[in-house]
């Protein structure tokens, strides 16, 4: 058992319109039994795709340049095969168990400039990213907290 595991108290993720039927990403924070909030972005696999035709498409937009096929993805992705609650849950606890959460998360700090020890990754976000972040995740389940384990 890793020493380090620590347990989410809340986790919240991003809901969608009921016109999105079939979302493909979505934003989710998780927040720690120390307080700490993680956040990530879970997409499934036609996101990916969709992200591909994208650069497709302005690469045919673009004189003497050849259009290609990719996705670079900058910020931490998580892919799963669908943003359903519980894979978004077992998928968190899978990546805690592996000890890997702080690889893929991004722990958000108390001050923009402050020094702060990162995580083991070094990504770090500030509140203010949170806050926004939060205010425009909506809670699936405000009433019951969510704990993993």
């Amino acid at each position: 058992m890793v020493a380090s595991l620590q347990i989410p108290v809340r986790i919240w993720i991003e809901k969608h319109d009921i016109e999105s039927k079939n979302p493909d990403a979505c934003d989710v924070i998780v927040k720690m039994e120390d307080d700490t909030l993680h956040t990530a972005v879970f997409v499934t696999l036609p996101y990916l795709a969709r992200q591909m035709d994208l650069s497709y498409e302005v690469g045919k937009g673009i004189p003497y340049n050849p259009p290609v096929h990719y996705a670079a993805l900058e910020t931490p992705h998580i892919i799963v095969p669908n943003l359903d609650r519980d894979t978004i849950e077992d998928t968190i606890d899978n990546l805690l168990a592996l000890d890997i959460f702080e690889n893929l998360f991004t722990r958000v700090t108390e001050d923009d400039g402050a020094e702060v020890a990162p995580s083991r990754t070094g990504k770090l976000a500030t509140k203010e990213v949170a806050a926004v972040v939060l205010n425009e995740v909506l809670m699936v389940m405000e009433d019951t907290p969510t704990t993993v384990a």
